[in-house]
């Protein structure tokens, strides 16, 4: 029987091209079920195999445990401490107990069990298989034949008898596969089904539209190219930012080869997809104005803190800039990963003007200067007086006709002006009154009314909006109480 094991490894092992180790574990579990039944199941086995030689062993299990342990079902798998130290005088209760028992003959375990239980292992290391191996993939383009459509959903045949299905969402618009057909999609998830493993695959992220350039563009391939960013408005139009590694190479025209042959077969892939190839810069503004391409920025200004840009450009330029339905705004925005405004020069002009109008008069009043050293501190870029107070005065020495008894009397100005404003704002938070709807709500009383007043929650609304844990730091009460005023406040949201 030994040779007939060895056998049986070794065909199924060849034929579906999973280890040796997990048939000889199929077949164990095998052995141990036909062992199980073959004593109507009053019994526990463990059966091993020698790896080598093909033979085996079967001991019986029981599991130890303590004297006095009531047991109503598979009693014969339990044996009790006083009867186990018989055989092994150190075991101990919740231990396993093992004695060697006449084994079963491998022709005549059940076939159809023994078949089972070996498919049933081999279908779960296949899966494992498949799955370890397509996780490394994920993000690669890969190649495969349609093999049936469902539901709009294209389940294409990776060889190897492991399939992939490419959902109806992550086809490209207007892309249509018969059976039969080769199609080339990026691998974007691999995970476990109840049916086996699942590979799920996009032709409409931008990881295949830069997998594709990688394809046909070996200067990418070769890293001598990097792809930046990519945005896509699938099926219609695409930006790509690149920079080469290598100061000689010319990034945009390697992408766009000769007579744009390499940008055509990747637009011929994507069914039509039109594509920008745009200079990546290390400076977000000059990045910005390339990626407005083919607009041409005439000014650009940044904030920082809100991580956003206003672009001007011609007033004739302002639809090309905007694109069909937002898109080529939309796709500059992806691209760069800033919040982009476009508009006309005198859009621009009209905004940038007002605004310095507005700060030259907040200057002039809170600072006590003249309209002309409030226009030199707006025109230096000072917005606020938190910047007047707390830039360096090395920076400010910088300017102009600014010396250090202006620069200090400025920054002393600005200091008490911002004391004023908070002491304003303190007295008029003490001063505040709650609101009658606050006052009206089921479990408000008047000290804590106030207490909210007094951290500037006037009205139901102020509450409505708060957190728990916000409530909790301005009223002491517990956290279901705090809970159950904020529903009550939040009520008017419902009806």
């Amino acid at each position: 029987m030994s040779k007939e094991v060895l056998a049986v490894v070794d065909i199924i092992s060849n034929e579906k091209g999973v280890e040796k180790e997990i048939i000889f574990d199929a077949i164990e579990a095998a052995l141990e079920m036909a062992t199980r039944k073959s004593h109507g199941d009053e019994l526990d086995a463990r059966v091993v195999i020698d790896r080598h030689t093909g033979d085996y062993k079967t001991f019986r299990i029981w599991e130890v445990i303590e004297d006095d342990v009531e047991i109503e079902d598979n009693v014969e798998w339990y044996l009790r401490h006083m009867d186990a130290v018989d055989i092994d005088p150190n075991i101990e209760p919740g231990q396993f107990i093992e004695e060697p028992m006449e084994s079963i003959d491998f022709g005549r375990i059940g076939a159809q069990t023994a078949k089972q239980v070996i498919i049933q292992k081999v279908r779960e290391a296949e899966r494992k298989r498949i799955v370890e191996d397509y996780s490394k993939r994920v993000g690669e383009i890969l190649t495969g034949q349609v093999k049936r459509i469902d539901r709009g959903d294209v389940i294409i045949d990776l060889g190897d008898n492991v399939d992939a299905v490419i959902p109806r969402s992550e086809l490209i618009n207007r892309e249509n596969f018969k059976i039969g057909d080769r199609v080339r999609a990026c691998v974007q998830e691999v995970s476990f089904k109840t049916r086996g493993a699942q590979i799920t695959m996009s032709r409409a992220c931008k990881e295949m539209l830069m997998g594709i350039f990688k394809v046909e563009v070996p200067e990418i391939g070769d890293d001598l190219i990097d792809i930046m960013a990519a945005a896509r408005d699938v099926g219609l139009r695409a930006k790509v930012a690149v920079r080469a590694n290598d100061p000689r190479l010319d990034p945009i025209g390697a992408c766009v080869g000769i007579r744009g042959s390499r940008v055509q077969a990747v637009t011929n892939e994507l069914n039509g997809e039109r594509i920008d190839i745009i200079l990546w810069d290390p400076n977000d503004a000059q990045f910005v104005i390339n990626a407005m391409a083919p607009a041409e920025v005439t000014s650009i200004m940044v904030d920082e803190d809100k991580h956003t840009m206003d672009i001007a450009v011609e007033d004739e330029q302002l639809s090309q800039a905007i694109g069909k339905n937002g898109q080529n705004i939309r796709l500059a925005t992806e691209l760069t990963g800033w919040v982009l405004n476009v508009m006309s020069e005198t859009s621009m002009s009209e905004k940038y003007k007002d605004a310095s109008h507005d700060f030259v008069e907040m200057f002039v009043k809170k600072l006590e200067v003249d309209e002309d050293l409030a226009e030199v501190l707006v025109a230096e870029g000072f917005e606020t007086l938190e910047e007047v107070a707390y830039v360096p005065a090395g920076e400010m020495l910088e300017i102009d006709g600014f010396d250090e008894d202006i620069v200090a009397t400025l920054k002393d100005r600005a200091k008490d002006a911002l004391l004023t404003e908070a002491i304003s704002a303190e007295e008029k938070i003490v001063m505040a009154e709650a609101a009658d709807d606050l006052k009206a709500l089921e479990g408000m009383t008047e000290d804590m009314a106030k207490l909210l007043a007094g951290s500037g929650i006037i009205t139901q609304e102020d509450l409505a909006e708060l957190a728990t844990d916000e409530l909790l730091e301005i009223v002491e009460m517990d956290e279901e109480a705090a809970g159950a005023l904020i529903l009550s406040a939040r009520a008017p949201w419902f009806e």
